[in-house]
């Protein structure tokens, strides 16, 4: 698949440790190991839906660096354009889950990680963008450090300046950087992108636009930073593990909001959601445009919050069943 992506993600990829039973990490004497990370869990859901997909980032050589990679190409992933390097640390990250009324929680540990020591020239970007169709990345990569930030606009331009479609999530982690540094950054990040996607919390948190409707959220933030389109998820949680998951998108070149299906979800693991959101998206976009986008969207993050793990194990078949009402009786 070398040189032959329609979908390239950037971003770092960690180990996630996590206590079971909901057990608390001051309790746990044993920790499930998972991988993730959010362009990671892009290109794993956008690849299972049928997209030809690869991920960049930047890795440590050591067996957590190869389990990583391992998983990425076990959903078909392309990973031939990893820097890898033999020193930093691939940066790991525990995931304590809760239940009402104790929240989920997260703590990082991935300080001095090899992505947040990503350089300019690790990666020969025109070389890579040379035939892909869509750049995604989220506001979780510049957050990492100042390089990480640097070669992140470096990346957006190069894609834009090669005809490529600019996709950025917006990602706000209060544990990363400050609302302040993440305005002033992804300010200049989002101005260069063609699709934004985002949460009903993050717009406010880092650019402070709200308004009576998320549709007017949308339509401003298209007059705000130029996208041509904005999709917003949409979650209610009356309880930790019983939640209704919907989104928005609105196309500012047609001047048309979308309105996605809304599910009802039980909740099993909700870390990844967003990002299953943003690689059914782009998946439906590109085939079909920003409605259809909204659908496949909307539709895989369900079921990616019905099973463990931060990546989406959804696939295009079973998007459409239940798009189309598949019902929850036992499939045979």
């Amino acid at each position: 698949m070398e040189g032959n992506a329609e979908l390239l993600t950037f971003g770092e990829a960690m180990v996630r440790l996590s206590p079971p039973r909901f057990e608390r990490l001051e309790q746990a004497v044993s920790l499930d190991v998972r991988v993730g990370g959010s362009e990671l869990n892009v290109a794993v859901t956008a690849a299972r839906l049928g997209m030809r997909v690869g991920f960049i980032s930047r890795l440590t050589r050591n067996p957590l660096g190869r389990m990583i990679e391992n998983k990425a190409r076990e959903h078909g992933v392309d990973t031939s354009h990893i820097a890898w390097t033999d020193g930093d640390r691939v940066g790991t990250y525990y995931a304590e889950f809760g239940a009402s009324p104790r929240a989920n929680s997260v703590i990082y540990d991935r300080r001095g990680s090899a992505m947040a020591h990503i350089q300019p020239d690790d990666i020969a970007w025109r070389k890579v963008l040379a035939e892909a169709a869509v750049f995604h990345t989220s506001g979780i990569t510049p957050a990492l450090s100042k390089e990480a930030s640097r070669v992140t606009l470096e990346a957006i331009r190069a894609a834009k300046e090669s005809g490529v479609l600019v996709s950025v999530d917006l990602n706000y982690r209060s544990r990363l950087w400050s609302q302040e540094d993440a305005a002033i950054v992804m300010s200049e990040v989002v101005r260069e992108a063609d699709v934004l996607i985002t949460t009903e919390e993050d717009t406010a948190r880092v650019f402070g636009i709200t308004g009576p409707s998320y549709d007017d959220v949308a339509r401003k933030l298209v007059e705000a930073y130029g996208v041509g389109i904005v999709a917003i998820t949409l979650r209610e949680n009356p309880s930790v593990w019983r939640n209704s998951w919907t989104a928005i998108a609105y196309d500012g070149r047609q001047e048309t909001v979308y309105h996605g299906p809304r599910f009802e979800i039980e909740v099993v693991d909700r870390v990844g959601s967003g990002d299953a959101f943003a690689g059914g998206f782009l998946y439906g976009l590109l085939r079909d445009g920003a409605e259809a986008g909204l659908r496949y969207g909307v539709a895989v993050s369900a079921i990616k919050q019905t099973h463990p793990g931060d990546l989406c194990f959804a696939t295009r078949d079973e998007a459409e069943r239940i798009l189309s009402d598949g019902g929850l009786r036992i499939i045979r």
